[in-house]
């Protein structure tokens, strides 16, 4: 018979939206960095997919997804290089950034998150004058869309992890 897991999702009990959306982030980068790190150098940087994205260039997109949400978009601060990730309509990884240098910057932007949603409503409106100008999406909203953005990539990162000769599956191998 085969042996049964647990997802290892966040705390059914939790009811809270702020803190439910929190866990749910960290249990999501968890994943992301757990497979990152699954990989070898040349595997980091080398396509598997048609679409030619590499898994560090899927790293570097949800680093400034998130920040391009959250930090340009809820709070209205400024960034530097909010689509930093983009270059010629592909997404882009600087010669001089390594898959450490970006880790880095996801669990630095992940106590930004933290921070915002620990200090403010799920109903309170996005800031004018950073990423929106006329439309002011609900905090909930934006959560909503970044969970959204970690599930599908975390499923095209699980593809490329496998073709690489990766783990797979949710449960770290023992």
């Amino acid at each position: 018979m085969a042996k049964l897991t647990t997802f290892p999702e966040p705390n059914s009990d939790l009811s809270d939206p702020a803190d439910l959306f929190r866990e749910y982030l960290r249990f999501y980068r968890g994943e992301l960095v757990r497979r990152i790190t699954d990989l070898s150098g040349d595997s980091l940087t080398t396509t598997a997919v048609p679409s030619k994205w590499t898994p560090l260039q899927m790293l570097t997109h949800l680093v400034h997804m998130e920040q391009r949400w959250f930090v340009w978009g809820f709070l209205g601060r400024a960034v530097e290089e909010p689509w930093g990730d983009q270059k010629d309509g592909s997404w882009h990884v600087p010669a001089e950034m390594d898959a450490e240098a970006l880790l880095q910057r996801l669990d630095d932007g992940a106590r930004l998150t933290d921070e915002i949603l620990s200090s403010h409503r799920m109903d309170e409106v996005a800031s004018l004058g950073g990423r929106f100008t006329d439309e002011q999406p609900t905090l909930i909203w934006i959560c909503f869309h970044v969970l959204q953005e970690y599930a599908r990539h975390l499923g095209h990162l699980d593809i490329a992890v496998e073709l690489a000769g990766g783990p797979t599956g949710e449960e770290p191998e023992s």
